[in-house]
């Protein structure tokens, strides 16, 4: 087995191309009809706490976290997820949870939600949302609606529509983006 050498970092504009290649590869074509894919397209990903793996210089996976208002809960929606098959079963994604959830937790996030599988995410601290508390903008499992709950009554407030959420962060990465997208055209 070859040695890892693994660092974590805060994702930028430049990561966008390897991030779509890597979310193809684990999603596929289908990815653009889910639920939380309709949430990411109603605003931008917060990039200050949206992070990447790379190993020896290569981008191997990412996490993303977009700013939602769940119901009464102003939280961030956690994903996509991905690791390219190369370097599955490493403890990368689960690191990059880890990473994310502490980092919203520190910019004050009341809760981080996602739309995945209990088994793998229950252990790194995400509790099941009640059935049904949450309206999304589309179909979705209700038994994979998830969050990790960073206010003492996150779960009470849970309840009501879900969307994306308007903060300062992610205003300001979007207009860097056009300044970098102006001077790349102009």
């Amino acid at each position: 087995m070859s040695k890892h050498e693994l660092v974590y970092l805060t994702e930028d504009a430049s990561h966008d191309a390897i991030i779509e290649l890597i979310n193809a590869e684990a999603f596929g074509p289908g990815r653009h009809t889910r639920a939380a894919a309709r949430i990411r397209e109603q605003g931008p990903h917060d990039r200050s706490i949206s992070y990447i793996c790379a190993d020896d210089g290569e981008t191997i996976a990412s996490v993303r976290m977009t700013p939602v208002l769940a119901g009464g809960v102003k939280g961030h929606m956690l994903g996509p997820l991905a690791v390219r098959p190369s370097h599955k079963n490493l403890g990368i994604g689960r690191e990059l949870v880890r990473i994310a959830i502490a980092a919203a937790k520190r910019k004050g996030s009341e809760g981080v939600i996602l739309i995945g599988d209990p088994p793998y995410y229950m252990p790194l601290g995400f509790e099941r949302v009640a059935y049904g508390a949450l309206d999304f903008p589309g179909p979705v499992d209700m038994n994979r609606v998830l969050v990790v709950p960073l206010a003492a009554d996150t779960h009470e407030r849970l309840k009501g529509k879900i969307g994306w959420r308007k903060c300062e962060a992610t205003v300001a990465a979007a207009e860097d983006d056009v300044r970098e997208l102006r001077l790349a055209v102009g």
